[in-house]
């Protein structure tokens, strides 16, 4: 691990295996919140077992994409200004601008348009060499995963699934979360849909009401799993390890100050002190925002000056335009985005 700087204490975490954190929440106003939905399904309710009445409000799927969206600048089309300088892959349209990247895409790295049919082919070659990858040999999990930090770090922190490269090329997520509610009851309301003009249209082009239903709690809990002993097993440089451990916290931090406008209908804020560790209980307390964007952007500075990083750390991919087709998606892709649905403003993936 780097010297403790004064802001992390990285030997702190030697013998530690995960760092859990909650934080509980509450609704910016009112007392009703709209939960994620799930195709097929609704809302995802369910009963612990001491019988308590418990609901999903959002997946570890969708907190891991908004904890990627909280580092991202989206007018400036990169990442926060202190993390400048953090690898990724860049997809350029035809006419060279930007089309998405590997910390936007659902797949990430596996996206179809930097490995897949929708790409130039050349990172996916180029990688494939780097890694001395063989479909009928052993992986080099070492220069796997050196890679891997090379070209976009964020990938061993939200995990990867490389099939369009070989099926055994899979990085399980180093840091998760997911919200849950507990002591819930429906909030049932309604509106109408109203035509001006024609009300009487029929086919749902007039007048129509529809129902709607939210939820209340009695504790809303959103809950962070950071695996250091997954962390430490990959090997990596001392400065290496301490950034993605950095970077996990920062994207924690940043996910819930500026994050937590889930849907239309749940927008929520930290009470009670916000981010709390629950293990280790040794009184260790995650830094603050500003603090980790400080370390993260010195820990770059410093895994730069190693050559840990690709030069220039942004890789640029061509996107290849196709024919519209289906691929098939992994079920176990760590990143893969949720067939989640919000309200009539909100569809999300």
């Amino acid at each position: 691990m780097a010297k403790n700087n004064g802001i992390i204490n990285y030997q702190a975490f030697a013998d530690v295996p995960r760092l859990l954190m909650e934080c509980e929440l509450k609704p910016l106003q009112g007392h009703r919140f709209q939960p994620t939905g799930f195709a097929d399904l609704g809302p995802a309710r369910y009963t612990a077992p001491d019988g308590t009445e418990m609901l999903l409000i959002e997946s570890a799927q969708s907190v891991a994409n908004r904890m990627e969206l909280a580092c991202w600048d989206q007018r400036a089309q990169d990442l926060i200004e202190p993390l400048r300088g953090l690898p990724y892959i860049k997809v350029k349209n035809k006419g060279g601008g930007h089309a998405t990247n590997s910390l936007l895409e659902a797949h990430r790295i596996n996206s179809e348009y930097i490995v897949g049919n929708h790409s130039d082919g050349k990172f996916k070659e180029s990688f494939t060499k780097e890694i001395e990858y063989q479909s009928d040999g052993h992986v080099n999990w070492a220069k796997f995963r050196n890679a891997l930090f090379k070209y976009d770090p964020n990938s061993l922190l939200h995990g990867c699934f490389l099939e369009e490269i070989g099926g055994r090329l899979r990085v399980t997520r180093a840091v998760s979360g997911f919200i849950e509610a507990s002591g819930v009851r429906v909030a049932e309301s309604g509106g109408v849909k109203n035509n001006i003009v024609q009300p009487e249209l029929k086919g749902g082009e007039g007048n129509v009401p529809f129902h709607r239903s939210e939820f209340t709690a009695q504790r809303i809990t959103a809950y962070f799993n950071l695996d250091l002993a997954l962390l430490r097993g990959y090997g990596l440089p001392d400065d290496a390890t301490s950034l993605l451990i950095a970077l996990a916290l920062l994207k924690i931090r940043r996910f819930l100050s500026t994050g937590l406008r889930l849907r239309t209908a749940c927008d929520l804020e930290p009470v009670n002190g916000g981010l709390r560790i629950t293990r280790p209980s040794d009184g260790f307390t995650v830094p603050g925002e500003d603090a980790l964007l400080d370390e993260c952007k010195a820990l770059i500075r410093e895994c730069g000056k190693s050559n840990l990083f690709a030069n220039p750390p942004i890789t640029e991919v061509e996107w290849k335009p196709g024919k519209t087709g289906t691929r098939k998606k992994s079920e176990e892709g760590a990143g893969a985005a949720d067939t989640e649905s919000g309200d009539e403003e909100d569809a999300e993936e």
